[in-house]
């Protein structure tokens, strides 16, 4: 199974085709104007490098969210475009899972964390083979801390912004190295999810904010 990959979900993007061996071709890109402009000539451009086109590869998948709002409709326009236009099937996974998937195996616990901007954190809590436990929340990081077990682990940005108060409130934390480019651990995220049957339409994606868009009305 060929899957092409797209997380736009914050600054970091990135864009791997993945097969039975793993990641055959990788685009990264870190930005502060956007995804729009690169995304697009970064997929013709891995794809024409592996001799392939958008109806060679069998499944498409993108991160949902959360992240930024404009990351995520870029990313999950692009790949339902593709998906259309070659008829194949997608993958939309919640950017948290993929998150804590980069680090899977690293404690019975672990913590992923995204920065929710306004002094709070999107966070997801999952087992030691990134399985959610429970829902994915926004909020202070405080209330993520509170309860947690000893030996924790945590990834994401805030984990490293942070490390000194998470160390404070869960004894022994452990901050393992996680992937800031995420569309490796998602394509093959997807393959497995693709394995049990759980794909969905390209009209079927839909983002996942946790937090409405801030958008405020002009003033008169």
């Amino acid at each position: 199974m060929l899957v092409l990959a797209v997380d736009t979900s914050s600054p970091r993007g990135s864009v791997a085709v993945a097969g039975p061996q793993g990641v055959l071709a990788e685009a990264r890109v870190v930005t502060a104007e956007g995804h729009s402009r690169w995304l697009l000539p970064a997929v013709a451009a891995l794809l024409q490098g592996l001799g392939l086109d958008p109806g060679g590869l069998d499944l498409f998948a993108v991160t949902t969210g959360p992240g930024s709002f404009t990351g995520l409709r870029v990313g999950l326009g692009s790949v339902q475009g593709l998906a259309l236009a070659s008829g194949r099937p997608c993958v939309g996974l919640p950017t948290l899972d993929v998150l804590a998937g980069s680090a899977a195996g690293s404690s019975g616990t672990i913590v992923a964390l995204i920065d929710a901007f306004r002094g709070e954190v999107y966070s997801g809590v999952y087992d030691a083979a990134a399985s959610l436990r429970g829902g994915r929340a926004v909020g202070p990081l405080a209330a993520v801390l509170e309860g947690l077990p000893a030996g924790s682990a945590f990834v994401g940005d805030p984990a490293r912004e942070q490390r000194e108060a998470i160390l404070e409130a869960v004894p022994g934390a452990v901050f393992p190295d996680w992937g800031r480019f995420l569309a490796p651990t998602l394509a093959a995220a997807a393959v497995r999810v693709a394995a049990a049957g759980d794909t969905v339409s390209p009209s079927e994606l839909r983002p996942l904010y946790l937090r409405p868009a801030d958008i405020r009305p002009p003033r008169a």
